[in-house]
């Protein structure tokens, strides 16, 4: 008679695994749902932990440049087309020092240093990424304010840039989970220059104030009045009746960091910088 088995290899079977250890499970097309949830809970839960009640979100192009990057580019240039690409990032890298200012006003007048019962109101959150994201969370990092980074994963990976707070530096698989977290606490939006994933961002929410989803209407501000009036035609929208006159007051513009502050605050943004004395 054989002697009996050993559980060995029940002990290892992947059904015997818990669901929160089985990366097989918890990857499965039917389980996406729970995915979701948890997405949703693990970002929920550390901004609480934080204390993070309100926030402003700074949308942008992720190719703008740092002045850094533009001294190397013409500490390399060699002939003179390579350096008018590096005067063409000379123009773009002063927005990228318009966001970081900005990023250190709205860390030092918005409340991202005076938790109100652990609160804290009006702390900057990105995307995370290079370019104006990274602009505004290092202004933030200047002034030793948290801020937070909104990361994505892509097909071609987007490291984190360097000044988010770490415990605040998230990275999530599915982009409507993203937009809800950006969304959720905002209390206001500022828009630099971009491409599709700023005017995406934009748009939705547009939408959201337009439609009265934001039951209190976020203050938009849209940064250099020029690059917006020649990349959407507002008015014509307006013309051929696709919104209507008072869909044009749902945002201001400024091109500078203090005017875009200032635009917020005259917008209803509520500020809770420390008292003095």
């Amino acid at each position: 008679m054989p002697p009996p088995p050993d559980n060995a290899r029940q002990l290892s079977a992947a059904s015997y695994r818990l669901a929160v250890e089985d990366s097989e499970f918890l990857l499965r097309d039917e389980v996406r749902a729970v995915r979701f949830a948890l997405e949703y809970a693990k970002v929920d839960l550390a901004l609480r932990d934080w204390g993070i009640r309100t926030t402003i979100i700074v949308f942008g192009s992720a190719r703008t440049p740092s002045p850094e990057r533009v001294e190397a580019a013409e500490a390399a240039a060699q002939d003179d087309a390579s350096r008018a690409a590096v005067a063409a990032l000379r123009a773009k890298a002063a927005m990228y020092e318009q966001a970081r200012l900005f990023g250190r006003i709205a860390s030092q007048r918005g409340g991202a240093f005076a938790p109100r019962n652990r609160w804290r109101d009006n702390v900057i959150a990105t995307g995370g990424g290079p370019g104006i994201m990274e602009a505004v969370n290092r202004g933030a990092w200047e002034v030793g304010a948290p801020s937070i980074g909104f990361n994505i994963t892509l097909a071609h990976e987007q490291a984190p840039n360097p000044y988010t707070t770490p415990e605040l530096t998230f990275r999530f698989h599915y982009f409507a989970m993203r937009k809800m977290h950006l969304a959720m606490r905002a209390r206001a939006l500022v828009v630099f220059p971009g491409g599709f994933g700023t005017l995406d961002e934009l748009f939705e929410i547009l939408t959201l104030n337009q439609t009265g989803k934001n039951t209190s209407p976020l203050p938009i501000v849209l940064f250099n009045e020029a690059y917006w009036r020649r990349i959407i035609a507002f008015d014509t929208l307006l013309e051929e009746g696709m919104i209507r006159a008072e869909d044009l007051a749902l945002f201001d513009f400024a091109d500078t960091a203090e005017d875009a502050w200032a635009a917020l605050v005259r917008r209803g943004l509520s500020a809770h910088a420390p008292q003095k004395g």
